[in-house]
């Protein structure tokens, strides 16, 4: 497998396990794609969103990290014990679960509305800026010039995310509307963070004892 397949399934995997949480925003998505009005803008907003800031962390961080070699060595550190943290949360979420839902009672929703409430939902949350422009941006920095494949990965993640719960929202709605799935899903991102957040561990032991 070439280092730029990995760096894209890791982003892939990485930007799911940041996207699939229990928040407004998926709350939203999930109402608008039960009422089936303007899915396809929020959507778009909400991927081209996360697209645009992941972008945004691995042009600016990217080009930081590549000029300061120990800056890499103190993230990968940083950010190897994060992400085993967010994934020990994760795993205590699995063994307590919750589950989303969204009421699509109301009067319908003007367009003008529907889009500025999901770019409110987006740019209103401090998390989205920690998640895809520090964290994400970060951690793309560390696989070196295929960072880029770990950003398409993640952008793409968040593409297959919004899309399958704004378009597919009258299946998953049951689905999510049960703690099992919860569960089954936290349990898969606490093994994407420890997997990603131990392999900067060793990656970061190894290079700081070669110095």
């Amino acid at each position: 497998m070439s280092p730029a397949l990995i760096a894209a399934l890791a982003g892939l995997g990485f930007g799911l396990s940041l996207i699939v949480a229990i928040g407004a925003q998926n709350a939203f998505v999930l109402r608008q794609g039960l009422r089936k009005e303007h899915v396809f803008t929020v959507v778009a907003i909400c991927a081209v969103s996360d697209a645009a800031l992941i972008l945004l962390g691995i042009l600016g961080l990217g080009a930081l990290i590549a000029g300061l070699p120990v800056l890499l060595l103190l993230i990968q550190l940083a950010g190897g014990i994060f992400l085993v943290a967010y994934g020990v949360l994760a795993a205590r979420r699995a063994i307590k679960p919750s589950k989303l839902t969204a009421d699509p009672s109301g009067p319908p929703l003007k367009w003008g509305v529907a889009v500025a409430t999901a770019l409110a939902l987006t740019y209103l949350n401090p998390h989205v800026y920690l998640d895809t422009v520090l964290l994400l941006g970060s951690v793309a920095g560390t696989y070196g010039a295929d960072r880029w494949w770990f950003g398409l990965g993640a952008a793409i993640g968040s593409m297959l995310w919004f899309s399958s719960l704004g378009f597919g929202a009258r299946l998953l709605r049951p689905v999510f509307a049960k703690a099992i799935a919860w569960r089954i899903l936290d349990a898969f991102i606490a093994l994407v963070m420890f997997a990603i957040g131990l392999s900067l561990l060793w990656s970061f032991a190894q290079q700081a004892f070669a110095l």
